[in-house]
């Protein structure tokens, strides 16, 4: 199945991809198709969580929702599609009772894709993640593809965009207090990315009021999860990474990367895009 991956990587990386065990949240959007290319890629050790069923509104981009599988659990439904595709494949699933157990999951898998849109759940996996030295692959809520890695020892993304979550249970959140981790991040995302030209701001500023569902796109969508995959290979291959626990941009509008700005720029930056999202928040 995998011959053709050869010259790409070698038989004993391809052997390392098998042996691998990678711990993926949520298989809907960027999940499902950073699993698909991993299984694809070869891997066999997976672990996958989610709590959804394929609906209507996953058809315009996530890429194990069709017609047959609209109404049944992503789980199974993931799981069939990927055991098509190589019926050797026994990935290990866990529903909503994933959250409890990541003391249990944690020391097995020491890379986790985090593809889920719960704030808490992830703010808890982030956590649990620099207690067993696992390395999260990540991405940004954006109207661009991105990619973040952090490992054990890097801040948690709480820390370094700084939510108001510090000393707090992450499943007990308010509403205002997940409301303030949206908005901090999308800030981030305003400040040091293109993103602003790409989406109606009218629209994102809805969905950061917890009024609208996040849009999507799949080009969007299904390059974020690829770029999960190719960053999942190179942590399984030992090769150089080309992000950190900050990230960067892929626009490919432009054809460009976007790396986080100089700190000076940023600061300058920021009492605009400040005022900016509480316009768009009073609109709303």
């Amino acid at each position: 199945m995998v011959e053709r991956n050869l010259g790409f990587v070698t038989r004993d990386e391809q052997a390392r991809i098998r042996a691998t065990p990678v711990f993926v949240c949520g298989v809907g959007g960027m999940g499902g198709a950073c699993v698909q290319s991993l299984v694809r890629a070869g891997a066999m050790r997976l672990g996958l969580a989610d709590i959804d069923r394929f609906e209507h509104s996953n058809l315009n981009r996530q890429v194990f929702a069709s017609l047959t599988t609209l109404g049944l659990d992503k789980l199974e439904a993931t799981r069939q599609q990927l055991r098509d595709v190589n019926p050797s494949l026994e990935p290990e699933v866990w529903g909503a009772e994933w959250i409890e157990r990541l003391d249990e999951i944690l020391p097995r898998y020491g890379i986790v894709v985090n593809a889920m849109d719960d704030l808490g759940a992830g703010i808890l996996l982030y956590r649990k993640a620099r207690e067993h030295g696992a390395t999260v692959v990540d991405a940004y809520t954006s109207p661009l593809p991105s990619i973040t890695r952090v490992g054990p020892r890097d801040p948690r993304p709480e820390e370094r965009l700084g939510f108001p979550t510090a000393g707090r249970d992450p499943r007990k959140l308010s509403a205002e207090t997940k409301d303030a981790c949206r908005i901090r991040e999308m800030e981030y995302v305003m400040i040091h990315s293109s993103s602003a030209k790409y989406v109606d701001l009218d629209l994102a500023g809805e969905f950061v009021a917890g009024r609208r569902a996040r849009p999507s796109l799949a080009p969007m969508v299904i390059t974020t999860g690829n770029l999960m995959c190719f960053e999942v290979l190179s942590l399984i291959l030992g090769r150089p990474s080309g992000t950190d626990c900050r990230g960067y941009f892929y626009n490919p509008w432009r054809g460009r990367i976007e790396r986080p700005r100089p700190w000076p720029v940023a600061k300058i930056l920021a009492p605009w895009v400040r005022r900016e999202m509480a316009r768009l928040l009073h609109a709303r």
